[in-house]
């Protein structure tokens, strides 16, 4: 039976940043025009998630519902939404709407809209038991993963991806920080035929395992010299530091992404590390296209995510332990 307008639902919320998440019961959305109300079977909890509750990224909605690692099953259409039918499952990721007027959306460079608002930032996320999104930014959940599996493809894996295309066809990968997104981009640019080089927190020997296990031709903590220079990296950790040291890691003419929505300060840095026509560039969100790309991609790639399940309630415990580097792969919410 569909939930009714005077239902309510359990969701956690952030009232003010800085604060931990409260439990609180709230009446169950309404879908608007375009949109689709989502029973949640699963929300991934995102590093984002911790940039937005340390306040790190300002100005988010509040009341605040986070979460944008969101798989659902639809159980209500909003007037004029008619993509999905009832029992459908679907992807919803930190990409909430765009203008589709501005110079970006025009330049079908849709992830830089002037006007975007974002799951589980600037709109109620996933950390609920209903949710509701626009229909035109949900997409079938892959086929051949249960949702709490599924869930972290919605943004670790998107923004890897992005980040991975970003790096163009760099055969020698170095990847800084193996969370979330390395975990799942790592196979699939071993799919492609790419070696990868991982580099860890120093002394994070379970990270470093973990690593292997998933194809690593090297690893070693991110203090430690790369042992061939490579042709491109990806930095999913937010530390600017480490902007230099993969500067110095790749060849010349080769690519730094910077993979994270938010970074501490770069520091000063010697001219040399970057002459050689080596380019820095960041990824900032992504694209409806990048969604399409990557969810056909995982499948195929055989991408499969390392979860730890958490009741909706232990919202609080995940993004801890996620904050002290204690996960292996990603944390998953459970309504």
């Amino acid at each position: 039976m569909q939930p009714s307008s005077s239902d309510s639902s359990e969701a956690m919320v952030l009232t003010g940043p800085g604060r931990p998440l409260e439990r609180m019961k709230r009446t169950v959305p309404s879908p608007g025009a375009g949109e689709v109300l989502l029973r949640v079977l699963a929300c991934g909890v995102c590093r984002t998630d911790l940039h937005i509750l340390d306040g790190e990224l300002t100005g988010p909605k509040l009341p605040l519902v986070p979460g944008h690692e969101i798989i659902g099953a639809v159980e209500q259409a909003g007037e004029a939404a008619d993509r999905f039918k009832p029992g459908d499952r679907v992807g919803v990721g930190w990409l909430a709407s765009t203008c589709g007027q501005c110079s970006y959306c025009r330049a079908d460079q849709e992830n830089l809209c002037d006007n975007a608002l974002f799951t589980g930032y600037t709109v109620d996320g996933g950390y609920t038991a209903y949710a509701v999104a626009r229909e035109q930014y949900c997409f079938p959940a892959p086929v051949g993963y249960e949702p709490a599996e599924a869930a972290p493809l919605m943004c670790a894996g998107l923004i890897g991806y992005r980040s991975l295309v970003k790096a163009g066809d760099a055969q020698r990968l170095g990847i800084y920080g193996f969370g979330a997104a390395a975990h799942i981009i790592t196979q699939v640019a071993r799919y492609q035929g790419r070696e990868v080089y991982a580099f860890t927190r120093p002394g994070d020997h379970e990270g470093q395992a973990f690593a292997r296990e998933l194809g690593a031709v090297w690893v070693g903590g991110s203090s430690q010299a790369s042992p061939e220079e490579l042709e491109a990296a990806i930095i999913f950790a937010p530390v600017g530091a480490l902007v230099p040291v993969a500067l110095r890691a790749v060849r010349k003419g080769g690519t730094v992404v910077c993979g994270g929505i938010h970074m501490s300060d770069v520091p000063a840095f010697p001219y040399e590390r970057l002459w050689g026509e080596r380019i820095v560039c960041s990824v900032a969100n992504v694209t409806r296209r990048d969604a399409e790309e990557f969810l056909g991609l995982a499948p195929k790639a055989n991408v499969r995510t390392t979860v730890q399940t958490l009741g909706l309630s232990l919202a609080n415990e995940a993004l801890a332990r996620l904050r002290e580097g204690q996960l292996r792969g990603a944390a998953v919410l459970v309504p």
